[in-house]
């Protein structure tokens, strides 16, 4: 079979990849031709384990490749996929669909025999209703079908999710579009993996409710947190404790700063504006988007409290400044709310991020970015975990302490035990949990 991905951002380079180790012959477009010629050198544009590898060996082996043209892609594929961005409007909670609009005018433009267009790109419900419209209205002799199979991909983990997902949503009433998506994804029916055939329209509305869910429990802990921490109860117990109920589960019940990235936030923002627009508003997502907003600024606060109330001359080092570890991507990241604040408040930032201070360096300023773990601790006045990546996991407390003017720990993501630390010597700080100051 013969794909094209149109983009070659986090889900079109990953799922292009992926397909092509399926067997798949796939070419992957973008209009950035600085992008394609660094893919055709074999340097990724993000970050995700596993990926660079994957694409060489897929690139060799002949069925991966890299194009600014769009029209040769397309001409003679079986199925193209856009996997452009949705971003949110400026000023306003709705997705910017432009870029998947003039993605499907072009493929029109290009299309020469049945071809299944597939929305990959997370799109509010009649997206695809909409882009019918578009290739009609641009190529109205166009044979085609217009899918919506939403992406999962979670960053960091992306090729395993890809390969062996939890399921793969498929939204079409063509049998002939079905046939087509079978063939791609007959690898993992052979692996017996979930694979749900619904309407366009419900697909559509799949991903949305999906991250909303997710975002809404990573919410609800954290207030639960808040609550902990009035009552001196342990909120990583009480995770556990409610996580443990197989309708409940433990995944993404772990305390921190607030949600962020590329999908969570602009998701649930959409999916609110899309309800109020349909008349049937989603009181508890606009909760969720309220109570993350404020959390991420409130983590701030946490760090000035630390230092006794004020960080005015005082220099404070960071470890960790994407949203999550195993990636690049600083989009809606805490540390773009935390780390400002903090510096308004009069403090200096030293930090490191083993993948992240690239990006981070065109959105974050006057931050002094350090070449390692430790380096941002000497001379500090207090350290601040706001990434879990695993390099921070295991750190040598004696040489923390002989690098800080001030034995005081932030730590936003909980992965510390503060009787551990207690017995370091450390004055630690956390998230929901009873803490003990070091004597």
């Amino acid at each position: 079979m013969r794909v094209a991905m149109i983009g070659t951002g986090y889900v079109g380079l990953v799922s292009g990849a992926c397909f092509s180790e399926f067997g798949v012959d796939v070419v992957c477009v973008d209009k950035d031709r600085n992008k394609i010629e660094s893919l055709d050198k074999g340097i990724m544009p993000i970050f995700e384990p596993g990926l660079e590898d994957l694409v060489a060996n897929n690139v060799k082996a002949g069925r991966l490749s890299f194009t600014t043209d769009l029209r040769q892609a397309v001409s003679g594929a079986d199925a193209v996929f856009i996997c452009v961005g949705t971003p949110t409007e400026p000023g306003g909670g709705h997705a910017d669909l432009s870029y998947v609009y003039g993605a499907a005018r072009e493929i029109a433009e290009a299309l020469d025999g049945y071809c299944v267009i597939v929305n990959k790109s997370t799109v509010p419900v009649d997206t695809g209703k909409e882009v019918t419209r578009v290739i009609c209205e641009t190529r109205p002799d166009a044979d085609f079908d217009v899918v919506s199979n939403p992406e999962f991909l979670r960053e960091g983990s992306a090729i395993n999710d890809f390969m062996r997902p939890d399921r793969v949503v498929i939204g079409t009433q063509s049998e002939r579009a079905r046939d087509v998506m079978r063939n791609l994804y007959r690898p993992l029916f052979l692996i017996e993996t979930p694979i749900l055939f619904t309407q366009r329209q419900t697909a559509e509305l799949i991903k949305y409710a999906a991250n909303t869910f997710l975002a809404t429990k990573i919410t609800f802990i954290n207030e639960i947190s808040d609550l902990c921490e009035k009552v001196g109860a342990d909120v990583q117990d009480v995770a556990k404790g409610i996580g443990l109920d197989g309708r409940i589960g433990s995944k993404f019940l772990h305390s921190g700063p607030g949600y962020g990235g590329s999908c969570f936030p602009k998701d649930t923002l959409a999916l609110v504006n899309t309800a109020r627009d349909m008349g049937a508003p989603l009181r508890i997502v606009e909760a969720v988007v309220d109570i993350n907003d404020k959390r991420k600024k409130q983590m701030a606060q946490r760090v000035i409290a630390a230092c006794d109330g004020s960080v005015e001359g005082k220099t404070i080092a960071v470890l960790g400044v994407t949203f999550k570890p195993n990636t690049d991507d600083m989009r809606d990241s805490p540390s773009l709310d935390i780390l400002p604040a903090l510096q308004k408040a009069g403090a200096t930032i030293q930090a490191f991020d083993p993948e992240g201070m690239g990006e981070a360096r065109e959105l974050l300023n006057d931050i002094k970015w350090c070449e390692n773990t430790y380096a941002p601790m000497e001379g500090a006045d207090a350290l601040v975990i706001i990434t879990e990546w695993n390099a921070f996991r295991g750190l040598d407390f004696e040489r923390v302490k002989s690098l800080l003017k001030n034995p005081i720990l932030v730590d936003l993501r909980n992965i510390y035990n503060p009787n551990d630390m207690a017995a370091a010597g450390m004055d630690y700080h956390c998230l929901g949990r009873p803490t003990s100051k070091s004597e």
